[in-house]
């Protein structure tokens, strides 16, 4: 795989990620070699920074967009605009929600832990700050309906059918354009939530009127009433009204004279067809898909633990990958919202390149974000109406970025704008000289990106000793020697493509659909009702597997080429946190019985130790098989890690593009500029050093180097 534009290229495989600032995107052809793009996002209609991107990735090939389209097999998107719609208040409202009578402030209470999601560390730890967010759905569009269900799935009290035709008449009155209905133990037993949906239907052919009726039942059929009722009220909110969105995308592309299928990546890691019939599993596709493109280059590269950090324009995002395994989590908050959507497990903190920089007058110190310009960079993007510095305009100071060639030009930066607003705003209210105070910005900004990382390892119970780290993103090559300092990780890698990382890492992600069923089944200590367990597990697996096939063959998949994958999440009873487990085809080969039960708690056995290396196991308290899970996976096209002949270690006169004073630990110091693409592996470039490519720069400071691997990886240690 190479980025050479000297040879013919016929494009085969393109991922997206648009994020909040930039949209990137990462082409691979028919002979596996790639090409990335960069363009602005452009929030209002994405289908035009997704195909300026690919045109700017295109163009690295001389190849025209409409050809590139035309050949393409595979297009895989991923974003952020179904989060930001929801984190800025910017959904579509006018929703009806019915529930349990006497629970209709249930979505306004929330749970207690939503009051602390997303607030600071620091405000968690000392109880300092707590919020409840805003209702999504007003209380007056709010109904109870009378009727239970126990917690076995059986009902105690009929639903009181008078009730809810009297509740769907008072919200169709409303207006409302869509009716969700979450009721108690519904996950475990569907009856009255298909009672209510027979009688909107009923009361709506009576008046005339068609509104959707979502049962949280068909969305999400897992434990947990708020997280349940806040992941269908937000597919109402965010995620459908974003469906247009990549409608416009796809319909994009295929304006080009692209006829591959267009896939959204989900958090979880598989990818979807835009109009499947529930989208709120792609709310976080955008981060999470760095985790599965380092999760793809753990396995290649023979890494066990792999640490993913990127640095973005908004934010600084961490995953883990722990004995070639990363954590799904259930816990997960959405703008504070409680959801039961499975995610892959990230940390983000407010820390980007497009942070805000000022200072605290009160206290006389600098505060950096959590807000941030985004996609208009800092004040020394003239173009923009941006009148506070940023982290970018203090990297430009220092020297670490070329103003002249910031994405590839597309952007001129002023140096001047940039040092006149820092002198301003924060050098001279501190009586400090500007470069050091830019330099002090950027070692705060680091710092805090080395303490959540520290943290986050350290909390599992290893040490960055025991991790490789993978810098990508924008920002990260640029950050990468500033936030691993000190850390000792056992090497830090930049790959070249580091820019649109998480655009591989859609490429990456199989096409699958992914169905979920809570079970809370009890296994016996001694095993002794296994056969009972297994028999019920085999008849959720069925269930599930029928579902994602379903789903497959809506998009012209065959059955035949739809591999199930199906899993179990486990937890020792009365433990708080499940595990999930994979159930292998030899388990599942003639029917799914005890002992295959008794080997897939063998492998979360084992898994515990893995995940848990602290905690104390107690299998005498027996098992809780709390879900069923199963992942159908279809054919789709796949990347694939570049390896090229090792040349020498010094790079050739060709890719040396002069010389720029930098400002590291207090001085200056003059710095070698290279052309990324014009190093060659085994290339090995000395600190004090700048690597430029259009989408990223590489820092190497004075006491680094860095090393160009046959993989286009370069390897950045401290010497």
């Amino acid at each position: 795989m190479s980025t050479d534009s000297g040879d013919e290229h016929d494009p085969r495989l393109l991922a997206m990620d648009t994020g909040g600032t930039m949209t990137d995107t990462f082409v691979v052809d028919d002979e596996a070699n790639y090409t990335v793009g960069k363009a602005q996002t452009t929030p209002d209609d994405e289908s035009v920074c997704t195909r300026n991107s690919f045109g700017d990735a295109l163009g690295n090939w001389g190849v025209d967009p409409g050809a590139g389209a035309s050949a393409l097999e595979g297009i895989v998107y991923s974003g952020t605009a179904m989060l930001n719609r929801l984190l800025e208040r910017e959904g579509e409202g006018n929703i009806g929600l019915v529930t349990n009578g006497g629970m209709e402030d249930q979505l306004r209470f929330g749970r207690g832990i939503q009051s602390w999601a997303d607030r600071s560390y620091a405000g968690r730890l000392h109880a300092r700050e707590h919020e409840h967010p805003d209702p999504l759905v007003p209380r007056e569009n709010i109904r109870g309906v009378r009727g239970r269900m126990n917690m076995s799935g059986i009902p105690t009290i009929p639903l009181y059918e008078d009730e809810a035709r009297e509740a769907i008449h008072d919200l169709l009155d409303r207006g409302v354009r869509v009716i969700c209905v979450c009721l108690v133990y519904a996950y475990l037993n569907d009856a009255h939530e298909q009672q209510v949906k027979d009688i909107a239907e009923e009361v709506m052919a009576e008046r005339g009127e068609a509104v959707p009726v979502w049962l949280s039942s068909e969305q999400k059929p897992v434990r947990g009433e708020v997280p349940r009722m806040n992941s269908l009220v937000i597919e109402a909110y965010a995620a459908e009204p974003s469906r247009e969105q990549l409608y416009n995308v796809r319909d994009g592309f295929q304006d080009l004279g692209a006829e591959a299928p267009t896939r959204v990546l989900t958090s979880s890691g598989g990818t979807i067809a835009p109009d499947h019939d529930w989208l709120v599993d792609t709310m976080l596709s955008g981060p999470i898909g760095g985790i599965f493109g380092g999760e793809f280059m753990a396995d290649h590269l023979d890494i066990d633990n792999l640490v993913c950090s990127d640095v973005g324009g908004t934010s600084f995002d961490v995953g883990l990958i722990t004995e070639g395994h990363y954590p799904t989590r259930w816990d997960q908050s959405l703008a504070q919202f409680m959801v039961n959507i499975p995610m892959t497990a990230m940390d983000t903190i407010g820390s980007g390149t497009g942070s805000y920089v000022r200072v605290d007058r009160t206290s006389d110190r600098i505060e950096v974000g959590p807000d941030s310009a985004g996609y208009l960079v800092g004040v020394s993007n003239q173009d923009a109406d941006v009148t506070t510095p940023t982290v970018t305009d203090c990297t430009l100071l220092l020297g670490y970025l070329n103003p002249d060639s910031f994405l590839g030009g597309d952007i001129p930066l002023s140096l001047d704008a940039a040092e006149a607003a820092l002198e301003e705003q924060v050098a001279g209210p501190l009586d400090e000289d500007v470069h050091e105070t830019a330099r002090g910005v950027l070692d705060i900004v680091e710092r805090d990106m080395s303490n959540e990382l520290r943290g986050l390892i350290l909390g599992l119970g290893y040490s960055p000793e025991n991790y490789t780290l993978i810098s990508y993103g924008g920002g990260g090559p640029l950050h990468a020697a500033g936030y691993t300092r000190n850390l000792d990780f056992q090497d830090v890698i930049i790959p070249q493509w580091a820019a649109a990382f998480s655009a591989f890492g859609c490429a990456c992600a199989d096409a699958a659909y992914r169905y979920d069923q809570q079970i809370d089944a009890i296994l016996q200590p001694d095993f002794s009702n296994d056969a009972m367990v297994a028999a019920e597990i085999q008849q959720t697996l069925d269930a599930l597997e029928e579902e994602a096939v379903t789903a497959f063959e809506r998009d012209g998949v065959d059955a035949e080429d739809v591999a199930f994958q199906p899993a179990l999440r486990i937890q020792y009873l009365g433990m708080l946190d499940d595990l999930e487990v994979a159930i292998g085809d030899e388990q599942l080969a003639g029917g799914f019985g005890g002992e295959d039960l008794r080997a897939v708690i063998e492998d979360y056995e084992a898994k515990f130790d893995q995940v848990f290396q602290r905690a104390a196991k107690s299998p005498e308290n027996g098992y809780q098989i709390t879900m069923a899970i199963g992942v159908g996976v279809g054919p789709s096209a796949k990347p694939d890690v570049p390896e090229e002949p090792l040349q020498g270690e010094t790079p050739d006169e060709g890719a040396h593009k002069g010389q720029r004073d930098i400002y590291w630990d207090g001085d200056w110091h003059t710095a070698d500029l290279w052309q990324m693409r014009q190093l060659a592996p085994g290339n090995v470039v000395r600190g004090g050093a700048v690597v430029e490519a259009p989408a990223t720069t590489i820092l190497v400071p004075p006491g680094f180097e860095a090393e160009l691997d046959e993989n286009r990886i370069y390897h950045l240690t401290e010497t």
